[in-house]
């Protein structure tokens, strides 16, 4: 009972018939907080576009997500010891494909090497629906696992739409101080804009919310928010 009068005030404090300017949303975020638990914060877009299921890309958050993203690379030879400098948590070949055949997912992205993606896509079954196969448009299939390793340890998240039109992201929690994630929500929509399809007319973003685990969503006056 106690949980249920605690949502129904946050919801009640939020005005459902306007849309919040982007600094007042997020002040009203933590106004309307009301659990112990240091929670997580999401942005959720909706796209309207007939081609939305193609829009996917990715984003460095400035301030990164609040979590500690494991980043598993997959390479052989002396690509190992670099993978290994630049801050991989797990460095593997054909050891660490067996161990995800078998059911080992502990992590939260995953780096190839070109030479290893015929190995790796064998993996497209088990790895494709959690969003964690290396592509190289996503810059995870590459020589440079110095720099990959790093932006993905940095903030570096994945993004797309999903069979709804909506985009979902993490843009850090709710402990972060306002400014950063104002700052992150603001990087996230303007790699959103920059992504725009060619074939798109206009605005293709019809709504922009904000909310915690546990708390209420907030609409926000997405124009104008963009770099």
């Amino acid at each position: 009972m106690k949980h249920g009068k605690n949502i129904i005030n946050a919801k009640n404090k939020v005005n459902r018939d306007i849309s919040y300017e982007l600094n007042d949303a997020v002040k009203l975020l933590k106004e309307v907080k009301y659990v112990k638990f240091d929670e997580s914060i999401e942005v959720a877009v909706k796209i309207i576009h007939k081609s939305y299921q193609n829009i996917r890309g990715s984003v460095t958050l400035p301030f990164g997500t609040g979590k500690d993203v494991k980043v598993l690379v997959i390479c052989k030879g002396d690509k190992q010891n670099e993978a290994k400098e630049a801050g991989a948590d797990y460095v593997g070949a054909e050891d660490v494909i067996e161990k995800i055949k078998e059911g080992w997912l502990d992590f939260q992205a995953v780096v190839a090497t070109p030479a290893m993606m015929k190995e790796v896509g064998k993996l497209g079954p088990i790895l494709g629906k959690k969003g964690l196969m290396p592509k190289p448009k996503a810059g995870t299939v590459t020589e440079d696992l110095k720099g990959i390793v790093k932006a993905l340890k940095g903030g570096r998240v994945e993004y797309k739409a999903d069979k709804g039109g909506v985009v979902h992201m993490g843009i850090g929690k709710a402990s972060f101080d306002d400014d950063k994630i104002i700052e992150n929500i603001k990087s996230f929509y303007s790699q959103l804009v920059k992504d725009k399809p060619s074939d798109a007319k206009g605005n293709y973003i019809k709504s922009l919310f904000v909310s915690s685990t546990m708390g209420p969503g907030i609409k926000i006056n997405h124009k104008g928010i963009d770099r």
